[in-house]
């Protein structure tokens, strides 16, 4: 704080000068009035609100980093002083009648300042708003931050399923399409079995990229288990999805990986599923494709007894 208050100073001194320099004008334009007569009543009034306006300028230089908002504030702030300050020498020194300058500096500086603060309030709303809706965010990540997978880092089953339970009345409200592709891959074990976990945590990250790459901004990416995936398709049909499973199985077979140790080429294939909703539940949704996806898994081995 004392650091942002050193950025500040010089406007605090700025003000604090000019004020003086006020008070310097209106004793070389008149005579210091006897203490008999001085209204102590307005001296508290006009006084105090300026001292407390001075005040106001300093916690919020003390407060707040530089910035339009911050001077739009402060010099709407400075003028109030300004204008209550030499409201209150009136009090100390007559000026001669016949000079208008006192009323011009007591009363032009008032509407000034507080169309700067009217602004410069408007701005710290629009301000505060935007940090409140970080905030959310950031309080929504906290609270959720469990459902994410530590590795990837992808939502993980249950966040996916919580996003499922949301999407599909929403897609049904809307009549329109939704529809989920499953990714596993092949022989993963053999990758942590060869190389390591440490070395499969990192193919997975690298997968993770390399479908993210193929996926539109509105499509959801979640990490069910181990090495198996799923992608949420928002107003999708079957057979967009079906395609989109079909370049995701040659993008992680194009995937040119090496290991991280010996530089050995990890060759990559991937078994991968769609299908879209029906008039179902989640959890019957997410049975239905494991089903769809076992008997994937199981067509290959099939192939190989029977050749």
């Amino acid at each position: 704080m004392s650091t942002m208050f050193a950025l500040h100073r010089f406007k605090l001194l700025a003000l604090l000068l000019l004020a003086n320099g006020g008070a310097l004008l209106y004793l070389s334009l008149g005579d210091l009035k006897p203490m008999a007569i001085w209204s102590w009543t307005d001296i508290a009034g006009e006084g105090g609100s300026a001292l407390l306006v001075l005040v106001w300028a300093g916690l919020l230089l003390k407060g707040r980093p530089a910035g339009r908002v911050t001077n739009l504030l402060f010099f709407g702030l400075a003028c109030l002083f300004f204008s209550l300050w030499m409201d209150s020498l009136d009090e100390f020194i007559a000026l001669p009648e016949s000079l208008t300058l006192d009323h011009w500096l007591e009363s032009a500086p008032m509407p000034l300042g507080f169309a700067l603060l009217t602004l410069g309030i408007y701005h710290w709303h629009c301000e505060q708003l935007a940090i409140s809706a970080q905030m959310i965010n950031r309080e929504r990540h906290f609270r959720e931050h469990r459902l994410f997978d530590k590795v990837t880092p992808l939502g993980d089953a249950g966040y996916f399923r919580r996003q499922l339970q949301q999407a599909l009345p929403a897609a049904q409200a809307n009549s329109e399409p939704l529809s989920l592709v499953m990714l596993d891959i092949d022989d993963f074990s053999a990758i942590n079995r060869s190389y390591g976990h440490r070395e499969g945590d990192r193919v997975l990250q690298l997968v993770a990229q390399q479908i993210l790459l193929n996926l539109r901004s509105h499509d959801l990416l979640c990490r069910l288990a181990g090495d198996r995936f799923i992608v949420l398709l928002p107003a999708t049909l079957e057979a967009q999805a079906l395609t989109l499973a079909q370049e995701l199985q040659q993008s992680i077979a194009h995937l040119a990986l090496k290991s991280a140790g010996q530089g050995e080429r990890l060759q990559l294939r991937a078994t991968t599923v769609a299908l879209m909703a029906r008039q179902e539940e989640a959890d019957a949704l997410l049975k239905r494709l494991n089903i769809v996806m076992a008997r994937a898994k199981q067509a290959p081995q099939l192939r190989q007894a029977q050749v």
